[in-house]
């Protein structure tokens, strides 16, 4: 069975996160959401090696979210069975409900993601698993706060784990990778990227999500000038003094 290259440091901290979080434990039933990307891609390929190395057992499928256009993931099945990873296509008719519910011009990101999202909640859900695995890492969580502040005028992030309505778990095994380690991974195998050439929205006249990239720019200049603000980010993350902000249910009077 072929098996792809990971880098140690990238293993490290995915194990770091895992033993801290509590994330993935014996007898866990994971469903992979797999977009195809070099993050849940190299997940996909992290899981794997967890499955070998880990001394207790779990399994876990990828499932990709179809979208009912028509898409061919002909490249991506071929991968995952040469590398032994279970993978399954969920069809859904996202595409077409999107046609009546996106207003021309409108944005589109948070509609999308909201369909993906709940698309794979049902399909773990339907198939008896206890937790949902997403690719997202470091920077989607430093991105997503700051957007947060700067857009929403609140406070929030992405949580390493968190329990839906429905009880089912969502894990986020990468949140304190860089996305640079898993671009190297992707990089280093070769992996059959899918990019922006599947997403629906190339199909609408729809604003592109510049308020992201943006923020993107935004933190490549910010590090560049301070080196190790992603680091500072991450632990202060962990050190919330929740009463010293202007929220004045929270004050210690």
């Amino acid at each position: 069975m072929k098996r792809a290259e990971i880098s140690k440091k990238l293993l490290r901290v995915v194990g770091r996160t895992n033993g801290e979080y509590g994330l993935i434990k014996d007898k866990d039933k994971i469903l992979l959401g797999l977009s195809g990307g070099k993050d849940s891609l190299t997940l996909a390929h992290i899981l794997k090696h967890m499955q070998r190395v880990a001394p207790f057992d779990f399994e876990f499928k990828a499932v990709t979210v179809s979208y009912g256009m028509g898409e061919r993931f002909d490249a991506l099945k071929a991968h995952c069975e040469e590398y032994d990873i279970p993978f399954e296509v969920y069809e859904t008719e996202i595409f077409s409900i999107a046609q009546e519910k996106i207003r021309q011009n409108s944005s589109f990101c948070s509609f999308f993601s909201r369909m993906r999202r709940g698309a794979l909640y049902t399909a773990a859900l339907k198939g008896g698993y206890n937790k949902l695995a997403l690719g997202h890492h470091l920077d989607d969580a430093v991105e997503s706060f700051f957007m947060n502040m700067f857009y929403n005028g609140t406070m929030r992030s992405m949580p390493p784990i968190y329990k839906t309505a429905k009880g089912l778990y969502v894990i986020r095994p990468l949140i304190e990778a860089r996305e640079k380690q898993l671009r190297a991974c992707a990089e280093k195998n070769g992996f059959p990227l899918i990019g922006d050439e599947m997403c629906p929205s190339m199909r609408f006249d729809v604003k592109m999500p510049y308020a992201r990239a943006q923020m993107k720019e935004f933190l490549n200049s910010l590090e560049k000038e301070y080196k190790d603000v992603f680091k500072y980010i991450k632990t202060s993350f962990k050190h919330i003094h929740e009463d010293t902000f202007f929220d004045k249910t929270r004050f210690k009077i």
